[in-house]
């Protein structure tokens, strides 16, 4: 459950960051500094992050597939090829 709260806080991030990035570029038109630079950085540092977090629960096995189209969860539901 930890996880999941890691995951959704760092998604949250990074939408903050963007957004943060969109406003500064309107803000800083004409303007040396480079706060959009930085919060785009912040960004892809904070993707990054997530992604590693996500990647880390699978494979702790503390996120998996629920879907129902997944092979490995319903192996009753993949088609045996026809038998001569």
């Amino acid at each position: 459950m930890l996880l999941k709260v890691i995951i959704v806080l760092l998604f949250i991030g990074v939408l903050i960051s963007l957004s943060s990035a969109l406003v500064f570029l309107m803000k800083d038109v004409g303007n040396p500094r480079r706060r959009t630079l930085y919060a785009l950085g912040i960004r892809v540092v904070l993707a990054i992050a997530l992604i590693g977090t996500i990647a880390w629960g699978i494979y702790s096995g503390q996120l998996g597939s629920k879907a129902p189209w997944d092979k490995q969860l319903h192996p009753e539901r993949v088609l045996s090829p026809p038998s001569k």
